[in-house]
Order: structure tokens, then sequence, then C-alpha cells
């Protein structure tokens, strides 16, 4: 039995140690919001974090993340919440395939960042790719969401 906490929540699995974390997620505990692209860490619609740092789910063996902490896009933060209502505000997704990948990565980059700049958003968004070109709009929502922050009275 392997125990992974995600988004906050403990899960008892029964797995091989070399399965992807992604497959685990997805198949196992049953959270789709992750998604397959290219099983090569590549485009980043399978992006996580874990312990706070951005990851390609497709390529971590589930052995490598017991006893810490995975966030995915079905979990809860402010700063996801932000971005979920600036990507909504600026109509960001095409087709949406990468958008869960993107708005992680977004959220790594919030959580290191409080007020990124342009080339911050670049650099931390180049390891996502969205094959509709929305990276316009991507820029854009980030910016809006660290407004939208701003402007919060929490």
């Amino acid at each position: 039995m392997k125990s992974l906490s995600i988004n906050g929540k403990n899960f008892s699995i029964e797995a091989q140690n070399e399965m992807p974390l992604l497959w685990a997620i997805r198949d196992i505990i049953g959270l789709t919001g992750t998604k397959f692209g290219c099983g090569l860490s590549q485009c980043g619609a399978c992006s996580v974090l874990i312990n706070g740092n951005l990851m390609k789910s497709c390529s971590i063996p589930i052995s490598y993340v017991e006893g810490k902490e995975i966030f995915t896009i079905e979990g809860s933060s402010k700063n996801l919440e932000f971005l979920r209502e600036a990507w909504h505000q600026g109509n960001v997704p095409q087709c949406g395939f990468c958008q869960s990948g993107q708005l992680i990565a977004a959220t790594a980059l919030l959580d290191k960042i409080e007020k990124p700049t342009n080339e911050d958003i670049d650099n931390a968004m180049s390891g996502n790719i969205c094959r509709c070109g929305t990276y316009t709009r991507i820029k854009k929502a980030i910016h809006k969401a660290v407004e939208l922050k701003m402007n919060d009275n929490d």
C-alpha cells in the first residue's frame, strides 16, 4: 500500500513503485483534472505541485512522492482562486486541454513571486505548451490575478 497526500487529503492506494504519479492521480484516485499530454515531461499538461514545486506528474514515480504534499488543479488555494477568476474574465482557454497545467504553473509562479514581470511569467510558463497559442491571454490573466489579489480585502 502506498500513502499519498493530495490536496490535503490522504489516500491509500495499491500500486507499483514505478507507476507514474499521473496515473495514480487519474486512474486510481479519480482526480481527472490533471491531463496526459505527451508522457515525456515536455508539454506540461500533467503539471502538479509537489511540496510547492512545479513538477510533471507523467514522469514522477509514486515512490518519490510518498510523504510529500501533492497539489492538483482540483485543490484550493488563494492564488489558484485568483487565477481561475482571471482566466474566466480574460476568456483564456480555447480548447482548454492544457489549462489545468497552465493554471498549476501560474500558481507555482504566484506562490514564489508576488508581482511577476513579463520575463518572470515567460520563464515560469515556458514548460507548458498551448497548442491553441493563448500565451498572450495567459500572460494577461496572470497580471489580472495579481491585480485581483492586490484588491482583495480578505
